[in-house]
């Protein structure tokens, strides 16, 4: 009955029940345990004042044994925590400590308290204790790798959710937490491939699915995010953000009236939230509504007088208007807010360039697309100048037959196939030095127009010294695109590669097994078409050959590719 309280990527365990594995001696310790097993079900079900109630009605046994007491209070401590009682559960996980200092989960419990007061080294302290007592532990490796994150400490926290998948590779806060570790490290393409991992696991997890787009959204693929904004909204139709950042991919497809819906939508949930008036100010703008996009971006203003999206779109909206020195001072508003926000150098190059300041608005929009290289309005307006935006330079020495690699203006390495422009390959690096590539490998037969690129992705510091790493982009020639970018070696660790009939089985170094469908190869039902009846519909409201409703392109592993052993108590007490 042991469950995880899981908030984003930190993950609160109690266990309570998992200590009262001995028949209770009295009629006192059967109320304590009633009152500890009504309190758990309370707050599995999301009733947390009932919850810490019984819990504090458990804790008046007199009789309790330490080791007992101090569950309790740790359980109490997580009730107090998610209801937003940090002082009461820092002290409920305090006593927990002093009563049995050998019991892991509250180590790891407090630290998240403590992470979430924005106290990280403490926090980080109390996640290596709750390590030391329990190697096995993988919530407090995820936990602990959330903290290094805050930190700063990238490398180390991507270690540590590693640690946490290979204990738990079905749990996706690891997974999650792993990607957006990626993504600071400019590795957008490792990032769409564990969310795309925590989807396999949780199809349903709109936090994956929320972090899948904004990678996608990050690399140009828009109708991607677009589809999975999609089903994030499908299972949390009310959740204003999905319907915000999905107008923004539509808004990059250049799709301004779909992007309009989305934030009417969200301004009807939520009529005073700023980010969707000011996002659908934008869109009326792009669709000519002017007057109805002034009045929006001044509500969203009144609303919010430290919105640097409202004040860039208003800029915007005045240069539409033949009004740049207005739109100017807009700009100039917004970068006072935030000098980090790309709409907001997009906004400048678009007012400068209409003031004649070419110069001035090439640099603009130069730094809007080093902030965001996928910002289609800043690529657009660029094109406009007659600018060149992918200013790029050969690297002779990191090529092979076949392949040209080039460095771009914004630092990043891509492999072009010869004579097919279409097909792109970013390589990301990993650790020091440039990339340089090893193999080209085709498949032919049924994976005809699938080929493998693999590379030398840098060098990682690790305790065991200096180690290469290489990767392996599989390539879709066919359809000009990377289909995944796979972890293939690091030091003597090596994944395993398996072909199957249009499939891939990988058993990555990472900790992960993943089953890739390259080519579907079943053959058309000889049947004749129909309507389909309620029964054939898929959960996102279409018939399952809907495009919304097709599976990824990730399978999960089978349970004897998984091999995973029998679980124990010491399993569930401590989430793996």
């Amino acid at each position: 009955m042991l469950k995880a309280i899981t908030a984003r990527n930190v993950v609160l365990t109690f266990a309570a029940l998992g200590v009262l594995l001995q028949a209770p001696a009295n009629a006192a310790s059967v109320n304590a345990a009633a009152k500890t097993q009504e309190a758990a079900s309370a707050l599995l079900r999301g009733n947390v004042e009932q919850a810490i109630k019984a819990y504090s009605e458990a804790l008046r046994d007199e009789d309790l044994p330490n080791d007992r007491r101090a569950a309790i209070l740790n359980d109490r401590g997580v009730a107090n925590s998610r209801l937003g009682n940090h002082r009461a559960a820092v002290e409920d996980f305090n006593r927990a400590v002093q009563l049995f200092p050998e019991y892991a989960p509250v180590y790891n419990n407090r630290g998240n308290t403590l992470l979430a007061l924005g106290f990280t080294e403490e926090a980080l302290r109390d996640f290596e204790r709750a390590i030391a007592l329990a190697p096995g532990f993988a919530a407090a490796y995820n936990n602990r790798a959330s903290a290094l994150l805050k930190l700063g400490r990238t490398a180390e926290a991507i270690e540590d959710y590693t640690r946490a998948i290979r204990l738990a590779p079905q749990s996706p806060a690891s997974l999650i937490g792993r990607g957006q570790a990626y993504l600071l490290q400019n590795r957008p393409f490792s990032a769409l491939r564990e969310f795309g991992r925590a989807i396999v696991v949780d199809s349903r997890s709109s936090a994956a699915l929320r972090a899948k787009a904004a990678a996608a959204m990050h690399v140009g693929r828009f109708d991607e995010a677009i589809e999975d904004l999609g089903r994030a909204i499908a299972f949390e139709p009310e959740n204003v953000e999905l319907h915000i950042e999905r107008a923004h991919a539509y808004r990059f497809a250049d799709n301004p009236n779909a992007a309009l819906r989305d934030f009417t939508r969200a301004v009807e949930l939520d009529p005073r939230n700023a980010r969707a008036l000011a996002g659908r100010g934008l869109a009326l703008t792009k669709l000519a509504s002017f007057e109805e996009a002034e009045a929006d971006l001044a509500s969203a203003i009144e609303i919010d007088a430290r919105s640097a999206e409202a004040f860039a779109y208003r800029a915007w909206l005045y240069k539409q208007l033949e009004q740049p020195e207005l739109g100017l001072q807009e700009v100039e508003k917004a970068l006072a807010i935030n000098p980090d926000l790309a709409d907001v150098h997009w906004a400048k190059g678009e007012v400068e360039h209409a003031l004649g300041r070419t110069d001035a608005a090439i640099a603009s929009l130069r730094k809007a697309l080093a902030i965001m290289p996928s910002h289609r309005d800043a690529s657009t307006a660029l094109q406009e100048l007659g600018v060149d935006v992918n200013t790029e330079r050969d690297i002779p020495a990191a090529a092979i037959d076949g392949w040209r690699v080039v460095l771009e203006e914004d630092q990043r390495y891509t492999a072009y196939l010869e004579g097919r422009a279409k097909v792109r390959v970013p390589l990301e690096v990993v650790g020091k030095g440039p990339p340089r590539l090893l193999e080209w490998d085709v498949k032919d037969g049924v994976l005809r127009g699938i080929g493998l690129l693999r590379y030398h992705a840098g060098t990682v510091e690790t305790s065991s010294g200096s180690e290469p790493v290489e990767l392996i982009a599989i390539v879709d020639t066919t359809a000009g695109k990377m289909v995944s970018l796979q972890l293939h070696r690091q030091g003597d660790r090596q994944s395993v590669w398996t072909w199957n009939e249009g499939t891939v089985t990988i058993e990555s170094i990472d900790g992960v097994t993943d089953v890739i469908v390259l080519r579907d190869n079943k053959p058309p039902a000889a049947v004749a078409q129909r309507r389909p009846e309620p029964s054939d519909r898929g959960f996102f409201g279409g018939p399952f050959w809907a495009p919304w409703n097709q599976q990824p392109s990730y399978r999960r592993p089978s349970r004897q590719q998984q091999r995973r052993p029998p679980k124990t108590i010491f399993d569930f007490l401590f989430g793996n």
